[in-house]
């Protein structure tokens, strides 16, 4: 849902001050969210909060560190397709960003910057030179912390720096963290509807192949207390990163693996190819699918990985 038409609807769905509240309120989810994927519940302390992270899979194992991407409802449970397949190969580490999931979400004025820093200390201080799998916007965060974390390759997909057309918009920021109006919006942005729609536009190329758990799991999330911090800066584009991505990718001096969408529409596949054949990085096409191939179809994904790795070729189609 476009955030003006949200917080339109938000004003014009109840009448008085006291009915916003009562609505509040009855949508507010006080119960814990369950461990979103297998293995064994940790907790990383970081800057007085503490992260919610999984662990699964032998230890003496490569070290994989799955991050999330950035929505109103952004989880760890993104990976529950492919989780377990991967931790029969690696140790498979997945933390909830800050902000999101069951890790605290204090009224921060979230940033790029903090989620790129996060990522550098936890990959540094509960990882041993992992492979970094990171998705969407979040890619760009695992690009600027390479700079100082010590990753042994980077796989990212459908990367992006900017997901917000139009720069920040400093209002919207402000309004979505009010306790009235803004948590009014946010529920409705954070509803199963909307939850639904941006699935079904971008993505999902069939919103059928979407896990049901997975929405009911988001929408869950969306209405934890202090959800609203973390994606109030999300859709401001106050998460955008500060970065050429390009420039970034081309400096980095470890494999990189770009895993595409055919038919993602928000980054095109034609900015997988250019961002390919600027930096060197090896390119997996998967058919069928938006900006998230790892759940639509997660079989051909991790195909897709392993032909990657073990092939020189520069772009492998992995077809339905």
């Amino acid at each position: 849902m476009n955030p003006k038409k949200a917080l339109a609807a938000a004003g014009a769905a109840v009448g008085s001050v006291g009915a916003v509240e009562a609505a509040n309120r009855k949508l507010r989810n006080g119960a814990p969210l369950d461990q979103p994927l297998p293995g064994e519940d940790r907790v990383y302390r970081w800057r007085g909060m503490d992260v919610s992270y999984v662990e699964y899979g032998d230890p003496a194992d490569e070290d994989l560190l799955l991050v999330h991407g950035m929505n109103a409802a952004g989880t760890s449970m993104e990976f529950a397709e492919i989780w377990e397949q991967l931790a029969e190969e690696y140790h498979v580490v997945a933390p909830d960003l800050p902000g999101f999931g069951r890790s605290d979400r204090p009224p921060l004025v979230y940033s790029a910057s903090l989620y790129e820093a996060f990522l550098a200390d936890f990959a540094r201080d509960v990882t041993a030179d992992p492979i970094c799998l990171a998705s969407s916007l979040s890619s760009a965060y695992a690009v600027a912390a390479a700079e100082t974390a010590d990753f042994s390759e980077l796989v990212l997909v459908c990367p992006t720096a900017t997901t917000m057309p139009g720069g920040r918009k400093l209002w919207l920021r402000t309004l979505l963290r009010t306790p009235l109006l803004g948590t009014a919006a946010f529920n409705l942005i954070g509803s199963r509807k909307s939850i639904d729609y941006f699935g079904a536009d971008h993505g999902f190329y069939d919103v059928e192949n979407k896990p049901a758990a997975l929405t009911t799991y988001q929408y869950r999330s969306a209405h934890r207390p202090g959800a609203r911090y973390a994606p109030a800066s999300f859709v401001s584009g106050y998460l955008d990163a500060d970065l050429d991505l390009e420039s970034a990718v081309a400096d980095l001096e470890i494999p990189v693996t770009l895993v595409w969408g055919r038919e993602t529409e928000m980054t095109p596949l034609r900015d997988g190819r250019d961002l390919a054949e600027a930096t060197g990085a090896s390119l997996v096409v998967v058919d069928y699918a938006k900006l998230q191939p790892h759940v639509e179809h997660p079989q051909q994904f991790l195909d897709g990985l392993r032909q990657s790795r073990q092939s020189t070729r520069a772009d492998a189609v992995v077809s339905e």
